[in-house]
């Protein structure tokens, strides 16, 4: 039976790839729905960007739900000068064909959560974890309903928005403190991992060679120009690894660890500490993935890709 899913996104190119492998996956993965969250860009720009995605998936049966507009504590950072203006730079995708779902993304995720069997829904973040933490203070019922959370946040080592942190978590930690204390299993990539999920050259060619719309946007998006030489000698794909991880879990090792996450509002905001050696003595509270085999990944993505209109 296919695994039920819902995607929190703050698309973003990254994003935007793991939305369209969960559309090609209806085999292993049952998308309830799409919320929304400020990230990348402000949300009223991700929800535009989560329904440009799923017209190009074709996925109309999926409702966009709008999230977010700001972390819990801190003002709204964002991250145009990596992503482009609107989130999507090198996509050249439509205005969207119809809107989000009436509701917020909090609530949705609350009324689809308490509408599942226990352990029925996945809940996949791919941005700062603001609608989920909302989520499980507004309705700690819902906990028990939670399978799993699967997310891309955090870092073992360097950061990539800070010296310390990883962008998702600095954005919003005091959401992310949250989610980590929530209870609930766990299984988190960080930039440790998500770094060495490089799409090669050639892989990200025959990506824009399958001859769908989907492969022309992916292949647009990973080979625009980039700020600071980023992706020089590939593309990270860190949302992706989320989702690939539903679908081909042995592709990825690593380790249950305790992870604490750093709220203060200084050089150390959003580092995520990985107590990898238990050293601290505390119950794991997260699975966290250190490796993958990225060749592997990339021609499982590319075949699934192929499959879209």
């Amino acid at each position: 039976m296919p695994e039920a899913i819902i995607i929190d996104t703050d698309p973003g190119q990254d994003d935007a790839v793991a939305l369209l492998l969960a559309f090609a996956s209806p085999g292993e993965i049952d998308l309830k729905a799409i919320t929304t969250v400020a990230g990348n860009v402000p949300v009223a720009q991700t929800t535009t960007n989560a329904l440009r995605i799923r017209d190009l998936g074709q996925r109309g049966d999926i409702p966009v739900y709008r999230g977010a507009e700001g972390p819990l504590v801190f003002p709204l950072e964002t991250a145009e000068f990596v992503c482009g203006p609107d989130g999507l730079s090198g996509a050249d995708l439509p205005a969207p064909a119809s809107e989000a779902a009436p509701g917020h993304a909090v609530q949705a995720i609350i009324d689809l959560c308490r509408a599942a069997p226990e352990d029925g829904v996945t809940l996949c973040p791919l941005g700062p974890l603001t609608n989920l933490a909302l989520a499980f203070r507004l309705a700690p019922d819902i906990l028990p309903k939670v399978r799993r959370i699967v997310l891309m946040g955090g870092a073992i080592g360097l950061g990539n928005i800070t010296p310390a942190a990883e962008f998702n978590v600095h954005v919003d930690p005091h959401a992310a403190a949250i989610v980590f204390g929530c209870g609930r299993p766990i299984v988190m990539f960080g930039l440790g991992v998500t770094l060495q999920a490089i799409a090669s050259h050639d892989q990200i060619a025959r990506i824009g060679a399958c001859g769908n719309a989907a492969g022309k946007a992916v292949s647009g998006m990973l080979t625009r120009p980039r700020p600071g030489g980023l992706g020089s000698d590939g593309h990270p794909m860190h949302d992706p690894c989320v989702i690939a991880f539903l679908l081909w879990p042995e592709l990825f090792e690593g380790r249950d660890c305790f992870v604490a996450v750093e709220t203060g509002d200084g050089p150390l905001r959003g580092r995520t500490t990985i107590d990898w050696n238990g050293r601290l003595k505390r119950a794991p509270n997260a699975h966290v993935v250190s490796a993958v085999k990225a060749h592997e990944l990339f021609e499982r993505m590319i075949e699934r890709l192929a499959t879209l209109p």
